[in-house]
């Protein structure tokens, strides 16, 4: 190839060609060259051009020794005398035929490029960033909408272990379930399935009352087996605690969940715990009213009075109280009746209520016409042999022949007189300090004619205490009730009062004494 086919080819090019001897004579440039710097034209000698003559020289002779282009840098002033530093790859012209050797160079103005390249550099930092920046705020959006399903989860996970724990009993624990499980668990609904024969341990056959289901399914009663029909998507997980299968929960999810297993047999777990705590509630609670009950007197069948008594425990009660009532016949014509509470719940209280029952039927055999000494001695006893408990006491004597009624109470409320027509009134007087404390003879007495039909009914505080409510409010709730019951017989007004009081939190024992005098 000559210099004409050179010129034809690289006046296409873009970028700047040239073509110099070994000695630095330039021979041939194209269009680009002279854009790029107007200085480099045919002819010209590349040793006047450039700032560094010496370091071209070495340049020239590298290049003309290499078969592939070598870069390089050298300063070329143009016509105005201004210094262009060029990038420069070099090589031998293996093409030239000429009798010099010559170099071809590809150049390009520095200047321009190094800026190019930093605005590229600076454009391709800038989209790293971004795209850094946008991965960050992703990850970060990620990583905010797993914290706060992790914190939704943790706190209906709470909501359901806070309400476990504050449930006493299995309707408590039940109701729990229903309500805070399924979303706990991320499910359409928990199923309770329990069998009801392991749930509370056997007393015998002396307390055989069922469990009855309200918010469960009982896997031992006669709708067991209608347990099965669950749905499709229903995942059944075993409830376990203490090595006794208590039943299992079915769980139904919604269709493409993908239900967490380990979250699932945790909340299990706890559940199944849960049920167990509330069954040997059911169970403790069962023994002491069972017990309780045991220490109350079979009452005696006297002609002229239709006596009944009742005493229902507190909701949540699972420790023997105080309360006793008993009816004592003095003689043929005077029937002595008692009631009262020994201060507090628990073995030390109901060991008094026994024993003060017991000597009570002794004092009323030497002076149960008496109701004041009745009620000294009964002082003098616990101040005696229990000391430190104080008990509250009504003790009355009633005379069939003259219908007359001595009282004297000690601390305890006023026993409520209901006559034939509905209308009734309270015995508020005989009122002295309660049993025990403090050493007392001087108790009061009163009496009063109870007319015929009439009936008298002997309570305890638990009948009309309520929690944040004066006694004055329930004393007159019990009048009204009381007042209501004209023509029903002792039975059906003792049922009717006892259960008047609406359950409320933690309510007190109750016990009941209703006496008509016909």
């Amino acid at each position: 190839m000559n210099l004409a086919s050179f010129r034809s080819v690289a006046k296409l090019l873009p970028h700047a060609v040239l073509v110099c001897t070994g000695s630095g004579r330039i021979l041939a440039v194209n269009p680009a060259t002279l854009r790029t710097v107007n200085s480099l034209r045919t002819g010209a000698e590349l040793g006047d051009l450039v700032t560094d003559p010496e370091e071209l020289g070495e340049r020239l002779s590298r290049w003309l020794r290499s078969g592939s282009p070598l870069p390089g840098v050298m300063t070329v002033r143009d016509n105005e005398d201004r210094a262009v530093r060029l990038r420069c790859h070099g090589a031998r012209a293996t093409w030239w035929d000429g009798a010099e050797p010559a170099v071809q160079l590809h150049l390009s103005r520095l200047d321009i490029s190094d800026r190019f390249v930093a605005l590229t550099q600076r454009i391709s930092l800038m989209n790293q960033q971004m795209t850094y920046r946008r991965a960050i705020t992703e990850q970060r959006g990620l990583l905010l909408r797993s914290e706060k399903a992790a914190r939704a989860r943790m706190q209906r996970l709470y909501r359901l272990t806070a309400a476990l724990a504050a449930g006493a009993t299995l309707a408590d624990v039940c109701d729990a379930v229903r309500k805070c499980a399924p979303a706990a668990l991320d499910a359409t609904d928990v199923i309770l399935e329990l069998h009801s024969r392991r749930i509370i341990p056997s007393l015998g056959t002396a307390d055989a009352r069922p469990l009855v289901p309200t918010s469960w399914t009982d896997l031992d009663g006669i709708h067991g087996a209608a347990a099965a029909a669950a749905p499709e998507n229903a995942r059944r997980v075993p409830l376990r605690a203490e090595g006794v299968t208590l039943g299992r929960l079915v769980i139904p999810f919604a269709p493409g969940a993908e239900p967490d297993a380990e979250l699932t047999l945790t909340i299990a777990l706890q559940i199944a715990q849960a049920v167990r705590r509330a069954g040997l509630f059911e169970h403790e609670h069962r023994l002491a009213e069972r017990l309780q009950r045991s220490l109350l007197p079979s009452l005696p069948d006297i002609p002229g009075l239709d006596i009944a008594s009742g005493y229902a425990p507190g909701t949540h009660m699972v420790d023997v109280g105080g309360d006793w009532y008993d009816v004592h016949v003095l003689d043929g014509e005077t029937v002595g009746f008692t009631i009262g509470d020994v201060a507090g719940h628990g073995v030390a209280e109901a060991t008094a209520m026994a024993q003060i029952t017991t000597v009570l039927r002794s004092i009323a055999r030497r002076c149960g016409n008496q109701p004041p000494e009745v009620l000294a001695e009964l002082n003098d006893f616990l101040g005696t042999y229990h000391q430190g408990l104080m008990a509250t006491a009504c003790y009355a004597s009633y005379n069939k022949r003259t219908r007359t009624l001595r009282y004297s109470r000690a601390g305890h409320p006023p026993p409520l007189l209901v006559r034939a027509d509905g209308s009734t009134r309270y015995l508020h007087s005989a009122l002295a300090p309660p049993l025990g404390p403090v050493p007392f003879q001087d108790y009061p007495q009163d009496e009063t004619t109870v007319p015929a039909d009439a009936t008298l009914v002997f309570y305890t505080d638990g009948l009309i205490e309520r929690r944040g409510e004066g006694l004055d409010v329930g004393m007159e709730r019990l009048a009204q009730t009381a007042g209501a019951t004209a023509g029903l017989d002792s039975r059906e007004t003792c049922d009717l009062l006892l259960h008047q009081q609406v359950d409320t939190e933690l309510p007190d024992d109750r016990a009941l004494l209703t006496v008509r005098f016909t």
